[in-house]
């Protein structure tokens, strides 16, 4: 079942609620037939003018892991199509089915199927499959400038951001970051991490655990989530803005 009433809860509640040619030079001049011979031991002798290094290829999508949100996912747009996914990863690194999106709605996608650390998927804009509205479900290389990404640790996670807030535990949108306010405002809007504590440090810390539970936000330098081991386990990136 599609989901425009979830995505629309997805962003109320995540997104609009987080309050939450190199010219190289040759020689001017070579030796003309009234120059002298050549000199073996002269260092112009045997000189080969040396060709223009061309500029540099951009980087084929296999090696582009950056992410701009609002922008780009590596190579992928908000104009990309699912034709154009195909040229850029393969047809055979590419499946199509319903993606979640939580609360048991599903939007068309496409998984680009590549190794665990390079995997993720589009959620299409439309059935046809013409534009992106976002990606998700990204292996670990996908980063950041900044180097934000699924498995980094909350200790970069703060030295990011800065000031910043995030929603508590153990709801459907458990460890939302809000971004309104941190270094990465530009983002607020386009780019939705979450992030997760171990189990075994909810095992040792149960009191600190249960003290930032619950769809309440929290400082990002709440005490008890210092004795917590979280890192992002999600991040989502918005290409287009959703179709109401």
């Amino acid at each position: 079942m599609t989901m425009n009433r979830g995505l629309t809860s997805l962003l109320s509640l995540v997104l609009v609620g987080l309050v939450a040619c190199d010219n190289r030079s040759t020689p001017a001049s070579l030796p003309n037939n009234d120059s002298p011979p050549d000199n073996p031991d002269s260092p112009v002798a045997g000189v080969t003018p040396q060709p223009s290094v061309p500029e540099a290829p951009a980087p084929p999508a296999q090696n582009d892991y950056t992410i701009i949100p609002g922008q780009r996912v590596g190579q992928v747009t908000s104009t990309t199509s699912r034709q154009q996914l195909a040229d850029l990863y393969g047809e055979a690194s590419l499946k199509d089915e319903p993606i979640p999106m939580g609360e048991g709605f599903t939007e068309p996608g496409t998984i680009v199927d590549l190794d665990p650390e390079h995997r993720f998927a589009v959620v299409w804009l439309d059935a046809e499959r013409s534009r992106p509205l976002l990606a998700k479900d990204f292996g670990s290389a996908w980063k950041t400038p900044e180097g934000l990404g699924v498995g980094v640790a909350y200790a970069m996670v703060q030295e990011v951001l800065g000031t910043f807030q995030l929603y508590g535990f153990a709801w459907d949108y458990s460890g939302s970051l809000s971004l309104e306010g941190s270094k990465l405002d530009h983002y607020y809007g386009n780019l939705l991490l979450r992030v997760e504590p171990s189990e075994a440090s909810v095992a040792a810390h149960p009191e600190a655990f249960r003290a930032v539970l619950g769809d309440g936000l929290f400082a990002g330098d709440d005490p008890n989530l210092a004795l917590l081991d979280i890192s992002v386990y999600e991040m989502v990136v918005y290409l287009n803005a959703p179709v109401e």
